[in-house]
């Protein structure tokens, strides 16, 4: 029998396999970056679909499998894409774009599932025009925990008000070491 692993995951997006089977990408506070099959999710109904929605944060319990990750339950805590406004969903989605680019898959830094979660959450509660600051904050501090850009991500989590003011002043020296890490990481 195959051991199960129950951990928090951020559903990244998904991949239509088959009829009614998906890949989703999941982002994975114990595991990091997975990608795993989920049975049955795109059938009207699914009790799965809510809970591996795209932006979607859930406890997920994961089966490792000979070839692939399979989810075999998960029970949704919190759906960000519902709670964002619509400008804040599409900052959210360069990012995870981005991080669905960079980091490996299974690399186990705790740090990028603490960031993602903050992002969306500073992106839910405080997306009043502040999203260009907390997209270009989070974007940075992700360079940052992968090694990509020499910028001190400090606390990945923290986007209070006198820091994304400090980075809304700051954010042409943000850009151009974004712009480094990207250059650094080859896309």
């Amino acid at each position: 029998m195959r051991h199960t692993y129950d951990t928090r995951a951020i559903a990244l997006g998904r991949v239509p396999v088959g009829e009614a089977t998906a890949l989703i990408a999941l982002l994975t506070e114990d595991l990091g970056l997975v990608y795993a099959r989920a049975q049955s999710v795109r059938r009207p109904g699914a009790k799965l679909a809510a809970p591996l929605a795209t932006l979607a944060e859930s406890a997920v319990a994961l089966v490792r499998g000979k070839e692939q990750w399979r989810v075999s339950g998960a029970v949704l805590a919190e759906s960000w894409f519902v709670r964002l406004p619509g400008g804040s969903r599409a900052s959210a989605a360069r990012l995870v774009a981005l991080l669905a680019r960079l980091v490996p898959v299974e690399s186990r830094d705790p740090r990028l599932f603490v960031l993602v979660r903050g992002a969306l959450r500073a992106l839910a509660e405080g997306g009043d025009g502040r999203q260009e600051s907390i997209e270009t904050l989070a974007t940075l501090r992700l360079l940052a925990v992968l090694g990509l850009a020499a910028y001190d991500a400090g606390s990945v989590d923290d986007y209070a008000r006198t820091t994304l003011d400090r980075a809304a002043a700051e954010r042409q020296a943000l850009i151009a070491l974004i712009d480094a890490g990207l250059a650094a990481s080859g896309l």
